[in-house]
């Protein structure tokens, strides 16, 4: 059974590239906002692994980051962070987060893939 990415982008082709660049080998769910990944969240198996934006259009930057990791629902699933934010403020946030990666806007997508990879692979069924 494939592992499930819930990916968080505001951008459609960023969406679409998520999925077409990992959907080969994973099944991956991909919302526009907050609000729509925290709705998803609350009806839907877990995801194995959420890639998400800090910056969505519907809450403030890094807000729905923030509410993974303090989540007792949600705090244990491995967030990866696509930024277009400064690079200092970023590693910042995410190490105060516990984000376990990030990638700066543009990424490379094979990259992305290969983290991901080594992340899914990592993670205790």
């Amino acid at each position: 059974m494939k592992k499930h990415i819930l990916a968080v982008d505001d951008s459609k082709a960023i969406r679409f590239l998520l999925q077409t660049v990992l959907g080969r080998d994973y099944q991956v769910i991909t919302v526009p906002d907050g609000y729509s990944a925290m709705y998803y969240l609350s009806n839907r198996t877990q995801p194995d692994l959420i890639i998400a934006d800090p910056q969505l259009p519907d809450m403030e930057n890094w807000e729905f980051v923030k509410q993974l990791s303090t989540s007792g629902l949600h705090g244990g699933i491995p967030v990866v962070v696509l930024s277009g934010l400064d690079q200092r403020e970023t590693e910042n946030r995410c190490a105060e987060y516990g984000v376990v990666r990030y990638f700066l806007k543009p990424f490379n997508p094979v990259e992305l893939m290969e983290s991901i990879n080594d992340l899914v692979a990592s993670l205790v069924d």
